[in-house]
């Protein structure tokens, strides 16, 4: 019986837990927000460096909401092979209402927004700066960066976001989570100063085309070495506090990481640049109010709500990206 409830126990986690589609596993989102204070110039760094670990430990508030709140999942990812099969992507309109008056809510809504709601996220910022709302502020700034982050995962740009659809079931956890905990030590993820940016919507959606680029690249050469590995090799079995989860194998992902070279690195470094920027534009935008005199004490008195409205309203069907599992 033992034994027997130790084999459940694994199933159950390899099933219901190793395969969710979170974009850079919680470890990534985290990093992300965490490294992009360091681009900020001396007049936000210090506001955002004092208040760092509330950016870390919300910068996964999104995915979390993702079970609870029904308008949440379609703003992780836009299927970008529905609409077309390589770039240009350049029958998807760029503006929120010409994207709706050719496809309607419900195809849009269907197959994704997150380039549009990272827009929304960015005036929401703005608005939070002009208001020195302390709350908003930092709330807003940590979910911008979970949708930037979003942004930078080749799987989030297509319909076949976990291998379902090519028999590679996994894969997503694979890209965007095991690799990332495996070599993040080796990452160089400097990149530079944040910089004013004049079209935050376009830059949003050149991040996404940079992730939509790369899905072939990904789903190839995860095939590739699947030839190569035995099921025994390919996958094994980690403690993870109490329990044993299957997960990718330390040589798999080794010869996987070797395949992508510095591609998961490097849309790591380019989504902590974007999300600098972003920071830096809406407070700019805002009047580079003195965060310095921004604080608790200062913040309008309200409850800031755990879910951010949504940006449009779908029928609840439309708007459940169904798991894997």
């Amino acid at each position: 019986m033992k034994n027997y409830l130790k084999t459940l126990t694994i199933l159950v986690i390899f099933n219901t837990s190793h395969y969710s589609v979170y974009a850079w596993g919680f470890f990534g989102h985290k990093k992300i927000n965490e490294i992009a204070v360091y681009t900020l110039p001396p007049e936000m760094f210090g506001f955002y460096k004092l208040h760092s670990c509330f950016l870390i430990e919300h910068a996964v508030d999104a995915d979390k909401r993702r079970y609870a709140v029904k308008e949440e999942a379609c703003r992780h990812f836009l299927d970008g092979d529905f609409y077309e099969k390589a770039l240009p992507l350049d029958t998807i309109p760029r503006k929120w209402k010409a994207a709706i008056a050719k496809y309607g809510m419900d195809t849009i809504t269907t197959h994704g927004i997150v380039p549009w709601h990272v827009q929304v996220m960015f005036y929401r910022l703005t608005e939070a700066f002009r208001k020195r709302d302390y709350y908003k502020i930092l709330r807003y700034s940590a979910d911008l960066g979970h949708y930037v982050g979003d942004c930078h995962v080749p799987l989030h740009a297509t319909g076949n976001y976990n291998g379902q659809k090519t028999g590679q079931h996994g894969i997503h956890g694979l890209w965007e989570s095991r690799l990332p905990e495996l070599y993040f030590d080796n990452y160089d993820l400097l990149s530079g100063q944040a910089v004013y940016i004049e079209d935050p919507l376009e830059s949003a959606w050149l991040a996404f085309e940079g992730s939509f680029a790369l899905v072939d690249s990904v789903l190839r050469a995860e095939k590739e070495l699947s030839r190569l590995f035995p099921e025994d090799r390919k996958f094994a079995f980690e403690p993870r506090g109490n329990l044993t989860i299957k997960v990718y194998s330390e040589s798999f992902s080794k010869a996987y990481q070797s395949k992508m070279g510095t591609m998961v690195e490097s849309r790591m470094r380019s989504a902590i640049a974007l999300l600098g920027n972003l920071w830096y534009t809406a407070w700019v935008n805002a009047g580079q109010p003195d965060l310095d005199k921004i604080n608790k004490d200062t913040a309008p008195i309200e409850d800031v709500p755990e879910e951010i409205p949504a940006p449009v309203a779908a029928p609840a069907l439309l708007l459940i990206r169904p798991e894997d599992d």
